[in-house]
């Protein structure tokens, strides 16, 4: 609880919060400089990781073949045609002859108690999987089967109940992988009894059967000419060409034709997205670092990065690699150009004419500009020696420096109102000596003056 003067009527906490709030001015700059300094260094962290998606974008344009893009098609449902990045041109007829089939076999029936023991898998290239169940039930080994994760799955499947009315299972294998490659056999007994030839093959036990062979797909190119070719796959999806493959789902007898084109408006897509990335990027930076004249009697507002010669040096080091001429030719000849007011555009009309007229050309530029663009943003965006890297790195060393020095302010702030409380209750009780004084004298006045007579 503080009083105020007892003595001498004064406000002495009014005067002491007074007094304290211009002794803190120093530290109030501070403060307001340490805000100033981490909304700097949030802009700037957060423009560096944009820097770094730009990078991986970058990247990816500066590949010999970014603006690949491809339209596939084919004449039957029941065959899918897929282009990559590396595919060119391709039409041709493809007859389905087999679709790759998972391996499948069912045991025979049996009872509850007739599945424990060691059992082998065995696949086509002859690796053998040892599998005992813990125990005896037709769920205890499929689950044993499926814990091995030897590309076979097991299902426990009723089989109604044999002559006492006690239940009856078969287990059914279903490779999870297609092909030949995938087959496998399921052996009663451990892999070296498979070894000695003493362990049943449960497939061929009576009552057990093969569902499916494990088979390839198989397809026809050129069919009834001199060149017909046969290209088979443990799956079926089979590539027929660089970069193109084809997926089948049912035998077709008739030839079906897949075709892929190049897609000039996707290859304008990509360029006018990427650009748009860069142009985006370039605007944030102008927009930070614009400054706002108030009018007379106004603030000025300064953006966040006024004045910040690394964000200014980013921002030329973008201009230059996205409008610098390429051995020669100006990456304007494809529609990408700078304004005079340092706007980034894209003339979609003018790419698509360079790409017909010079694709290869049209592709080696905007490589070029993507290429520039990846090392203008690692250079400075690199996690450890980044320009704008370096930058918030300082920035934050500011910052703590600021903050410590607010720490200390506020143990010289605690000693002055220290200081300052211990003066005025000081003033008051000198106020108080010299009231009492002054009565004591007023006393004294009093008692010399003689009495007057009527």
């Amino acid at each position: 609880m503080k009083l105020d003067g007892l003595v001498s009527g004064l406000k002495t906490g009014e005067l002491i919060d007074a007094l304290m709030k211009v002794s803190a001015i120093p530290q109030t700059q501070i403060t307001a400089k340490i805000t100033d300094r981490t909304s700097i260094v949030t802009n700037l962290q957060s423009l560096n990781a944009s820097l770094q998606t730009l990078m991986d974008k970058a990247k990816t344009a500066a590949g010999a073949s970014s603006l690949a893009a491809f339209t596939a098609t084919s004449s039957s449902e029941s065959v899918t045609v897929t282009a990559g990045p590396k595919a060119s041109a391709f039409s041709t007829g493809v007859v389905v002859d087999a679709v790759a089939v998972r391996h499948s076999i069912v045991t025979a029936a049996a009872g509850n108690t007739a599945w424990g023991g060691a059992f082998t898998l065995v696949g086509v290239d002859g690796e053998q999987t040892e599998i005992t169940p813990t125990g005896t039930g037709p769920q205890d080994l499929a689950k044993a089967i499926n814990a091995a994760n030897a590309g076979v799955s097991a299902t426990v499947v009723p089989a109604g109940v044999d002559g006492d009315g006690k239940p009856l299972s078969r287990i059914q294998l279903t490779s999870t992988e297609t092909g030949e490659d995938a087959r496998f056999t399921l052996h009663r007994g451990t892999a070296a009894q498979v070894d000695a030839g003493t362990a049943a093959d449960l497939s061929t036990a009576p009552g057990a059967a093969v569902i499916s062979q494990g088979s390839d797909a198989r397809i026809r190119l050129f069919a009834g000419t001199s060149a017909e070719q046969t290209l088979t796959s443990g799956s079926n999806t089979i590539s027929v060409g660089e970069d193109i493959s084809v997926t089948v789902s049912t035998v077709s007898a008739d030839p079906v034709t897949v075709s892929v084109a190049l897609d000039a408006k996707g290859q304008s897509a990509t360029a006018a997205a990427f650009i748009k990335e860069v142009a985006a990027l370039f605007t944030r930076i102008d927009n930070g670092s614009k400054a706002t004249v108030g009018k007379v009697g106004e603030t000025t507002t300064l953006g966040v990065f006024t004045g910040d010669s690394t964000v200014r040096g980013l921002r030329t080091a973008l201009a230059n690699a996205v409008q610098h001429p390429i051995d020669g030719v100006s990456p304007s000849s494809i529609g990408i150009s700078v304004d005079d007011k340092g706007v980034l555009a894209f003339d979609a009309e003018k790419f698509a004419a360079a790409l017909a007229d010079d694709p290869q050309a049209t592709q080696k530029v905007f490589s070029a500009v993507g290429a520039r663009l990846e090392g203008v943003a690692d250079q400075y965006s690199d996690k450890y020696d980044g320009l704008l890297t370096q930058r918030i790195t300082g920035q934050e060393s500011e910052i703590k420096t600021l903050k410590t020095q607010v720490e200390r302010w506020d143990v010289r702030l605690e000693q002055r109102r220290a200081t300052l409380e211990r003066t005025y209750a000081q003033l008051e009780v000198q106020l108080s000596k010299m009231q009492s004084q002054s009565s004591w004298l007023e006393s004294q006045l009093a008692g010399l003056t003689p009495k007057s007579s009527s």
